[in-house]
């Protein structure tokens, strides 16, 4: 058994298959999930976990080249915003329905049990060398 990190297994595993330049989109429990990419639904209550928890989480285990979000955050989230320009100082921002239109690309998509709107980012993985 692991003592630290994901210990969600089929996230864990699904972390572990992720390379160069896929794309993760981490969102929030009313996110439309395209199909496709594989889906590790973390929503459990409205909230729970938080969008900050997973990303955090996430943020630990990858390695980061990009990230896109709706430009919508700063208006109807705020305290989103805010998370996502202090973790990912390189974030794009694009309109939601973009947002949208390229997370059907995304090789992962982690769902949250976030309960505020727009609390979605989807991160480009780079490399550890």
């Amino acid at each position: 058994m692991r003592r630290s990190g994901i210990l969600n297994r089929h996230l864990s595993g699904a972390l572990a298959e992720l390379g160069h330049g896929h794309e993760v989109l981490v969102c929030d429990a009313g996110m439309p999930i395209p199909a496709g990419p594989r889906v590790v639904d973390l929503a459990f209550r409205a909230g729970v976990p938080s969008f900050a928890e997973v990303l955090d989480g996430l943020l630990d285990e990858l390695v980061v080249e990009g990230a896109a979000a709706a430009r919508e955050v700063q208006d109807a989230n705020p305290e989103a915003a805010a998370l996502l320009e202090t973790r990912l100082p390189a974030l794009e921002l694009v309109p939601h329905e973009r947002l949208k239109e390229r997370s059907a690309d995304a090789r992962l998509v982690v769902r949250t049990g976030e309960a505020r709107p727009y609390a979605n980012v989807l991160l480009r993985c780079g490399v550890f060398f």
